[in-house]
């Protein structure tokens, strides 16, 4: 029954195959957070700029995966870019998500 439940509510996302279709990483920290490491890939957009840059991102026609320190910012960017109907994914801390595709 647990089992049930689990797959019911958590979902399994491949980040690697989603980079290798192209997904951009956006890391929404500030830049001097993003300055002291990063993911090699990811592009900088802090979340508090993300809305000023949702065309941009639209524009590109590629899925997203947010990441941040702990998680709690790239939720919230997540929610923003998926308003916009934009595929997105949370990756939480880039540490967590630079070992997930590394």
């Amino acid at each position: 029954m647990f089992e049930l439940f689990k797959n019911l509510f958590s979902e399994t996302i491949d980040y690697k195959t989603l980079m290798q279709k192209g997904a951009l990483i956006i890391d929404v920290r500030s830049p001097a957070e993003f300055l002291t490491g990063s993911i090699r890939s990811s592009r900088n957009i802090p979340l508090d700029q993300l809305q000023n840059n949702i065309s941009a991102l639209k524009k590109s026609g590629k899925p997203i995966i947010t990441v941040c320190r702990s998680g709690n910012r790239s939720a919230a960017a997540k929610s923003i870019i998926k308003s916009a109907g934009i595929e997105v994914y949370n990756g939480g801390a880039w540490t967590s998500l630079d070992k997930k595709i590394h």
